[in-house]
């Protein structure tokens, strides 16, 4: 806890990263609480239609009649879930796979890197599409995709730092002793390596996100009436000439969740890597 406390002290000490954290809280606390502090249930019908905004609806009236801000402040709750979801296979995935290439080297290394390595060479985006639209449209399939193309980009991270403490002399002493090889990984290396993998994290979450508004947007994550940003903006884009305040407001809640995370990954990069520390 003491190390948890000295962390955020260090976040907000940089302004920055403050704000990226300030922005993640209150999008943590609008998912949480999103029941109590929407005005409207995010599918209820009201008489107006595409009103825009004014005092009884800040965000205005989609063409349905359903309250703009209800949905934005609901959708960051499914947004934040499809993120840590995502991002959580590629990080179990992709670490597991990129922990036993590089701690065993050889034969299982090659033929690991080769095959992560046709994976990064398929464009992100249009691998997730690829993966999405084989599985079918849905917010499931959809975290499925975006988990599935980012295994790659965490493996090599993985392997990379662990090639870099595999030959020190602690787990070479684990070795001398006749540590089992699942014992030095899970108590030597990973360990030694969180560092580089807990800031990336950060930054995939925001990426996880926005891919997830990509797919979202292009009919292939989730579906009407489910009230995600990226299937918010997927609905306004008929509209973008005659209410632009459809599209504006989901599209400047990706924008900040998105720089929010990108901003505290930065600060905990500074933090957490000596060679970036000031």
């Amino acid at each position: 806890m003491a190390g948890i406390r000295e962390l955020l002290r260090a976040l907000v000490g940089r302004k920055p990263a403050a704000f990226g954290l300030g922005v993640i809280c209150v999008l943590l606390f609008c998912a949480v609480f999103a029941d109590f502090l929407a005005p409207y249930p995010p599918d209820q019908y009201t008489d107006a239609v595409s009103v825009p905004p004014s005092w009884a609806h800040p965000f205005g009236v989609d063409h349905l009649g359903r309250d703009i801000l209800s949905r934005v402040i609901h959708g960051a709750r499914i947004s934040l879930w499809v993120g840590l979801l995502a991002v959580g296979i590629s990080l179990t995935v992709g670490v597991t796979i990129g922990l036993v290439a590089g701690y065993f080297g050889g034969v299982i290394d090659n033929v690991i890197m080769r095959i992560m390595d046709i994976m990064m060479s398929l464009p992100y985006v249009l691998l997730a599409i690829l993966i999405a639209a084989v599985l079918g449209p849905s917010l499931e399939n959809g975290i499925l995709a975006i988990g599935i193309v980012r295994i790659p980009r965490f493996a090599r991270l993985a392997r990379g730092s662990t090639l870099s403490v595999r030959t020190l002399t602690y787990v070479e002493a684990s070795r001398a002793i006749g540590a089992p090889h699942q014992r030095i990984i899970r108590k030597d290396i990973l360990p030694n390596i969180a560092g580089p993998i807990i800031v990336y994290s950060t930054m995939s979450l925001g990426d996880a996100i926005l891919a997830a508004a990509v797919l979202s947007f292009l009919g292939l994550g989730a579906q009407p009436p489910i009230p995600e940003w990226g299937a918010m903006l997927n609905e306004a884009q008929v509209y973008l000439i005659n209410s632009p305040y459809m599209s504006i407001f989901p599209g400047l809640a990706i924008f900040l969740t998105v720089l929010a995370f990108n901003l505290v990954g930065d600060g905990l990069r500074d933090i957490l890597d000596p060679k970036t520390r000031r």
